[in-house]
């Protein structure tokens, strides 16, 4: 034991004791090397009887006392420098620790423990190590009064909660990352749901391309799909609609020019009485962007109408092109999402209420199933998700509070920027990057940090790293850590289910735990394992449903009139029955009568809307 004589020469005088009681079964080491941010303790494996102790384990804190102070260190490495066993008397190690800081007692008598990540006093050669004590370890994780929530326990002491600044971890965005099969969808379950207890102001729109969330949050969730999804077509700008017709291809140039013109001229046919187009230059000039609605027969009208110009022969070719783009994704049942015949009108309000939750009626999580989407689309459609809510949180001054998770996030902002979709990849860069000041936060989550953008990785503020086996995803996470406590994530490889790393501005220090285990019935993807679970039923597969189902359109019933046509192309959503009002039937449509099976004699007028 580290010891000094009084000045007079008399008896030795103990400076690391913090109290009389204190025993020598209590002295775990002492500290033989120390550096600015690392110290070795020589200790022994086995106590003087020879039974091997385990008081020293790797990625346990443990404390160095200093008399008014008591260094707190984190264990990454022991070791036998011979790398031999003896059983007939003590084996000498080295244990190596990293320094995370110091912990002071409080001012006044029984005050908690302070602790502060610096160090002020550095361990002497000599200086005594203990087992940290419980008041110290959970002074280590104190968040000084920043509004906290309990996500679960410490991982070297379950008696003690771990709690993350539920504020900061927010407003500053936070990141998920694990491989598959950790736990981590269903740390973020519990996360949001503790999220969504404390800020009752809180809206959470969920890119989910799995399909799982809807279950475990049944009852704060609203899920939206394939089926019940509405975001108009003239919603979107003019990259993400290219996006869309041209199938996830590279558009060629002259086709967007065409639109770029185009559609402002369909967008005022739609604005102005009467068909009559007219566009003031200022402040009523709309651009292809702009978002107000407009009719795709117009813009069909218009591509024809520049065919027949004689000016326009060189690119006939071009507009024949664009126009069979237009009229095959406007026919697509798969798209009836976008193109659907209510989606005609200015429904933008009623739009962007049911996604964003506006009011929420005590539901404010929205979960958007991407499976059920043409992956063609999903790009856009995120990049539309994502611009609105930026601007939502925007314009609201404040008032609005936005989470919007990425599920699976290297899906749609991938590392290598050849890859992905480029206004997606922007418009979740500008939440990252100025979203917090108007309310709007990103939640990231993936199993693959290594293929994600390193712009939206290194926007996040807090961390929860689970299990990573990948090098490539262990060094990027190792490069985000900021304080001195990377040697913590030496640990990434090992972590059992549960467990996760925490670091940041959500958390005090590093602090590896175990998140708090919930109903298997609030466990995203529950049921669909429990659908993989063999079944007792052995009835043949419905093949002929799943084709229906595959096909997507209703079938008409031969020798309807037109009128009943009408009506199940609208049930379908097929965009061909919103033909303008003015334009009669004076010819067959082949392609319409033959889908429907309609009979010559009931030509006539087609509706324009509902």
């Amino acid at each position: 034991m580290f010891v000094e004589r009084a000045a007079s020469g008399g008896e030795p005088i103990s400076q690391e004791r913090r109290d009389a009681a204190q025993t020598d079964k209590r002295i775990l080491g002492h500290v033989v090397r120390c550096d600015g941010a690392r110290a070795t303790i020589s200790a022994f494996a086995d106590g003087e009887e020879g039974f091997v102790t385990g008081h020293w384990s790797v990625g346990r804190m443990i404390s160095i006392n200093l008399g008014s102070t008591r260094t707190v260190g984190l264990v990454y490495a022991i070791s036998k420098a011979d790398l031999a066993w003896n059983d007939r008397g003590q084996n000498p190690i080295e244990v190596n620790i990293e320094l995370v800081g110091e912990v002071r007692d409080g001012a006044e008598a029984g005050a908690k423990p302070v602790f502060d990540r610096g160090i002020t006093t550095y361990p002497h050669i000599g200086a005594i190590a203990h087992r940290i004590r419980s008041r110290d370890l959970a002074a280590v994780y104190d968040l000084a009064g920043r509004r906290a929530i309990t996500v679960g326990a410490l991982s070297q002491d379950d008696s003690i909660s771990a709690n993350i600044a539920i504020d900061d971890t927010l407003s500053r965005h936070f990141a998920v990352v694990g491989t598959t099969g950790v736990g981590k969808s269903t740390a973020v379950s519990l996360l949001l749901r503790k999220a969504i207890a404390s800020r009752s102001d809180l809206r959470v729109l969920i890119l989910d391309p799995h399909n799982e969330f809807a279950a475990s949050l049944r009852d704060q969730c609203v899920k939206v799909d394939a089926t019940t999804l509405d975001l108009p077509f003239w919603m979107f700008k003019l990259e993400e609609f290219a996006e869309v017709i041209f199938r996830g291809r590279e558009a060629p140039p002259e086709e967007i020019d065409l639109l770029r013109d185009l559609i402002p001229v369909a967008k005022n046919l739609y604005r102005n009485s009467g068909g009559i187009s007219y566009v003031r230059r200022g402040v009523d000039t709309m651009t292809a962007d702009t978002p107000v609605p407009y009719r795709i027969a117009d813009l069909i009208k218009q591509i024809d109408e520049r065919m027949g110009l004689l000016e326009s022969k060189a690119e006939r070719p071009i507009l024949k092109s664009l126009r069979i783009r237009i009229e095959s994704a406007a026919a697509d049942p798969r798209y009836r999402f976008m193109f659907n015949s209510r989606l005609i009108d200015d429904t933008i309000h009623e739009t962007i209420g049911n996604i964003f939750r506006v009011p929420h009626h005590g539901r404010p999580v929205t979960c958007f199933e991407m499976a059920g989407l043409p992956s063609e689309v999903v790009n856009s459609v995120c990049s539309v998700l994502a611009r609105l809510a930026f601007d939502l949180a925007l314009w609201s001054e404040g008032k609005l509070r936005l989470l919007l998770l990425c599920e699976e996030a290297h899906r749609y902002m991938p590392a290598d920027p050849r890859l992905g979709f480029e206004p997606t990849r922007h418009a979740l860069s500008r939440i990252a990057k100025e979203g917090r000041k108007y309310g709007c936060y990103l939640g990231v989550v993936t199993q693959r940090p290594g293929e994600l953008d390193p712009t939206i990785l290194s926007q996040c503020s807090t961390f929860f790293a689970m299990r990573l086996s990948n090098e490539q995803d262990q060094a990027i996470i190792r490069s985000a850590i900021a304080d001195s406590s990377a040697s913590s994530l030496a640990f990434l490889s090992s972590m059992g289910q549960r467990e996760a790393i925490a670091f940041g501005e959500g958390v005090a220090t590093t602090m590896r735990l175990k998140f708090e285990k919930i109903d298997r019935s609030l466990i995203p993807g529950a049921a669909k394992h429990a659908m993989e679970a063999p079944s007792e039923d052995n009835a043949d597969v419905d093949l002929a449903g799943i084709v229906e189902r595959l096909r997507n359109v209703p079938k008409p019933q031969p020798g309807m009139n037109f009128s009943e046509a009408v009506d199940t192309a609208r049930q379908a959503g097929d965009p061909d029955y919103r033909k303008p009002a003015i334009l009669p039937r004076s010819q067959p449509d082949d392609d319409f009568d033959t889908r429907y099976g309609l009979k010559p004699a009931t030509f006539g007028f087609r509706p324009q809307n509902d």
